[in-house]
């Protein structure tokens, strides 16, 4: 399945005028001292900057005593199964853009599993979808391969067992080989491989429980043969469906060397099962992730939804934050009723929050060019000296008692002509 106190400047003028006055008095004379007076000469020059405190070595920062940093975490990539063939591809514009644009970074087909031809890629039916994946360097392509076929036909245990041994004793290897050599040459050799997927189930004839070993020894093969073909980057996702069904799904782990990721397709099921207890049941979305963990394996949700329980909110929910938060190198949620959110009307809460989820994510957000304003330059206005009045002549007494002061001090000489 599919984030100083100070004191007024007024005190202060007055006790430096004090102090100039009387110091004058004594030096100069009385002529002096009865000529006494201010006159303004504008602004004083700025007092000369302090210099800078010498720089204090600060003490080496340990791991220990590190503060510890929270990176933003990362998400998982992520798209939607919305058809096989080329209107698939042709959906994924659309559910971006109902989306506000988010980017699905991941497109999801099956290979039909009725004849060996359509399993080894007939021509035209991958192209668009490689065409798609080869647009931009971080997208991915995720393929479901049959192992076997007549896959969907109900064949009996019997029947498999059959299959499964003589596809482990190298029958059917050229099949896959060829699938291999189509996709190199489409250009896609790093493509997903979701091989038998829901193996542990009763669904389909490349089922794991007729004879487990034989099961095994078949993934291996068909892994050890499109391994073979120059070019190939295959990744090989290991995936059964949540919980125990038919078989444990451990049982049927073909061994970290063919196996790259450790998916697992989970939908709401069976009715009335909690998300906590889908967490927790045996073979649940708690075992697959510590699996994963143990083998040193990424894991992914090639098939997910809502199922059994209707238009479930809270599964959504919390199934879009325990993939972030397990880091699942991509999932894919199948959009088909009764599953789905954007081609299913029968589901409008979890819709909802799986548009809210999900919205603009994966956007570069693209910062406008700040232009800066134009600066006319203001050509600095000459200072006029100020020209003390007639018979006055300037003091020199330095910037600093000036400043204090509010201008400069003379004295003046015609003091005699206003007697009598």
């Amino acid at each position: 399945m599919a984030p100083q106190q100070r004191w007024s400047r007024s005190r202060r003028l007055a006790l430096v005028a004090a102090t100039v006055a009387a110091s004058a008095a004594l030096a100069s004379g009385p002529g002096f001292a009865a000529g006494l007076g201010v006159v303004a000469v504008g602004d004083p020059p700025a007092p000369a900057p302090m210099p800078p405190a010498p720089a204090t070595a600060e003490p080496p920062v340990s791991p220990e005593t590190a503060p510890a940093l929270s990176p933003e975490p990362k998400k998982p990539a992520f798209g939607a199964y919305l058809d096989y063939d080329a209107r698939g591809v042709a959906r994924m514009a659309e559910f971006s853009e109902w989306l506000g644009g988010a980017e699905l970074r991941v497109a999801h087909t099956y290979l039909p599993g009725d004849r060996w031809s359509n399993i080894e890629g007939l021509p035209g039916f991958l192209d668009v979808w490689a065409d798609w994946r080869t647009e931009k360097a971080d997208r991915m392509l995720v393929l479901n391969v049959p192992m076997l076929e007549r896959n969907e036909e109900g064949l009996s245990d019997v029947q498999v067992r059959g299959l499964l041994r003589r596809g482990a004793a190298g029958e059917f290897d050229h099949h896959f080989r060829a699938l291999a050599e189509r996709l190199v040459a489409l250009e896609v050799p790093d493509t997903v491989l979701v091989l038998g997927w829901e193996m542990n189930g009763i669904t389909y004839s490349h089922r794991c429980g007729p004879d487990p070993e034989s099961w095994k020894a078949y993934w291996n093969r068909i892994v050890t043969a499109m391994r073979s073909v120059p070019g190939q980057k295959f990744r090989f996702d290991f995936t059964p469906s949540r919980g125990r069904d038919a078989v444990p799904w451990t049982q049927c782990y073909p061994g970290d060397d063919t196996v790259d990721i450790v998916g697992m397709d989970a939908y709401d099921q069976p009715e009335g099962l909690s998300f906590d207890e889908q967490v927790n049941e045996p073979y649940g979305l708690r075992h697959h992730v510590e699996f994963a963990k143990a083998h040193g394996k990424a894991i992914s949700y090639p098939e997910w939804g809502l199922f059994r329980n209707g238009d479930n909110a809270d599964y959504m929910r919390r199934m879009l934050a325990w993939m972030d938060e397990h880091d699942a190198l991509y999932n894919t949620l199948t959009d088909y009723c009764p599953h789905g959110v954007w081609q299913c009307s029968h589901n409008p809460r979890a819709s909802q929050v799986y548009r809210v989820a999900l919205s603009g994510r994966g956007q570069t957000p693209v910062p406008e060019p700040s232009t800066p304003a134009p600066t006319t330059p203001v050509p600095a206005q000459p200072t006029q000296p100020a020209q003390p009045p007639v018979n006055c002549s300037p003091l020199e007494l330095g910037d600093w008692v000036e400043h204090w002061l509010g201008g400069k001090l003379c004295a003046r000489f015609d003091w005699w002509s206003r007697l009598g």
